[in-house]
């Protein structure tokens, strides 16, 4: 009876002990990610100070003296424009291609070769924006003159398409194909990890009432992945109004055109990138202003994607 009440004293000491260090540990991981999440906002504040306090001066500069000579709204307005089509064009390209990739891989394929396109399609995203830009250049927009051409001849009444077509291929059009190809690994690779996790009770009672395979895609796969499905298309968005590079190797810039198969239109990230290393004075300060409604652009989608995503949820599986 002694040996017993000593080792279940012995036993609550331990566990005193060992709660008091968890406690501690708890604390100590506690503090480290609220300090985590406190840096990374001070960060995005000073980010966006340092720019507005840089950009200011083409804010207050008498419009005459800004680019274009008519103000910095008429300056950055096209070019913002053209961000938006390039990227819109890259979404509405790799959206359908990357959700179909990622269901063949997840739902379709045998596993050694869905691991195998697995393996292809993370190694997409490592490759340097530049050799994308390169390949662009040097081997898609000359493939792409013909086609322009029929496009052009025979669907020239259509703004969008409205001739003459360039004879390099260097459209926006041309760019929009590069930056799908470039956000397609990031919306297949996570849109593949969401329906990985679908939860199999939910498949197999869909295959057990008599659906199909696809029918179960439809009825249980895309309804909880939907929120996730979401975040990859916003962030490869995020990758496509945001890359300079390539866009900038494959792109003749020029003015605002409706035409996608014409040169001219240009992005505000290779506006950066081609005027920035011999920018002085009031024009360093145009290029900082237009990072920083690059910056709000951003901003503004992430916010968006977040409000889209918190009204979905409560309809999706996950739930």
């Amino acid at each position: 009876m002694h040996n017993f009440q000593r080792l279940t004293h012995m036993t609550t000491n331990a566990l005193r002990r060992n709660g008091s260090k968890g406690q501690a540990g708890d604390k100590v991981f506690s503090g480290a990610a609220l300090g985590a999440g406190i840096l990374i906002l001070v960060t995005l504040l000073a980010v966006a100070v340092f720019l507005f306090i840089q950009a200011l001066p083409t804010f207050t500069a008498d419009p005459a003296m800004v680019t274009g000579g008519e103000g910095f709204g008429r300056y950055i307005f096209p070019i913002v424009v053209g961000t938006v089509i390039a990227a819109g064009i890259a979404l509405l390209i790799a959206t359908p291609v990357g959700i179909a990739v990622a269901l063949f891989i997840s739902h379709y394929a045998p596993r050694r070769l869905a691991a195998g396109l697995g393996y292809v399609i993370d190694l997409l995203a490592a490759i340097p924006s530049v050799i994308y830009g390169a390949w662009g250049y040097l081997v898609l927009a000359p493939a792409l003159v013909p086609s322009f051409a029929w496009l052009a001849e025979n669907l020239g009444f259509i703004p969008i398409f409205a001739g003459p077509a360039s004879q390099t291929g260097k459209t926006i059009f041309t760019a929009g194909i590069v930056l799908a190809v470039m956000v397609l690994p990031i919306i297949t690779s996570l849109s593949r990890e969401i329906f990985l996790q679908t939860p199999k009770l939910h498949e197999e009672a869909a295959l057990a009432l008599g659906s199909t395979r696809w029918e179960m895609i439809t009825m249980s796969v895309l309804p909880f992945a939907r929120p996730g499905i979401i975040s990859a298309v916003m962030l490869g968005l995020g990758r496509a109004l945001g890359e300079t590079m390539a866009v900038a190797l494959v792109l003749s810039t020029g003015g605002m055109i409706p035409s996608l198969i014409k040169s001219g239109n240009q992005t505000i990230a290779a506006e950066i990138a081609l005027n920035f290393p011999e920018a002085f004075g009031l024009r360093l300060s145009e290029l900082i202003a237009a990072g920083l409604v690059l910056f709000v652009i951003t901003l503004v989608v992430n916010l968006i994607a977040r409000a889209i995503i918190a009204r979905h949820k409560d309809f999706s599986g996950a739930n």
